[in-house]
């Protein structure tokens, strides 16, 4: 026993080193394993890796084409809303100057038909001026005659004779108010 006691008392004293032939068969097993590690997984990890860093590179080139796209979007839209806005303000300024030029003529047209209207009053005030005249003419001979005849006593009934008559009492009464103005 005392021969047992002595190996395990030399296994005690060193715990943390393995016996050399574990150690060895362990690095055997270790390069066993290493070597198939490296043959069989090793070339399937790269190639995933490989297509991970092309499919993140992809992205990114896409990500970056997108990018160039959508800011040749973006130009395009905002040299299509300042197009817009110049044509808004230029057809803004044309309906402006539509509209003052349709106000001026609908101006002139008014005071066309303004002054056609106070043309046609004049006409029709006169036409009545004259007409009035022309009756207040026949009464007023009418009744010079009547009254002549009755103050002299005899008919005054010769027409051309009443006419000159009243003409010249009318024209003497006219020259007088013209005098008096």
């Amino acid at each position: 026993m005392s021969q047992l006691l002595n190996i395990a008392a030399e296994e005690m004293e060193n715990p943390l080193i393995p016996p050399i032939p574990e150690l060895v068969i362990g690095f055997i097993a270790f390069v066993i394993v290493f070597g198939f590690l490296a043959k069989k997984l090793l070339p399937t990890i790269n190639k995933v890796l490989e297509e991970r860093r092309e499919a993140i590179e992809g992205g990114i080139e896409k990500a970056e084409a997108a990018q160039t796209e959508a800011q040749s979007v973006l130009e395009q839209y905002k040299a299509q809303l300042a197009e817009a806005r110049h044509e808004a303000a230029r057809l803004r300024q044309e309906a402006q100057e539509q509209g003052a030029t349709l106000i001026a003529e609908m101006r002139a047209e008014g005071q066309r038909q303004r002054e056609e209207i106070v043309a046609a009053g004049h006409a029709q005030i006169e036409a009545d001026r004259k007409a009035a005249s022309s009756a207040l003419r026949q009464d007023v001979g009418k009744l010079a005659t009547d009254l002549a005849g009755k103050l002299v006593g005899e008919s005054l009934e010769d027409h051309a004779r009443q006419s000159r008559v009243i003409d010249r009492f009318l024209g003497e009464l006219e020259e007088k108010a013209e005098a008096a103005r």
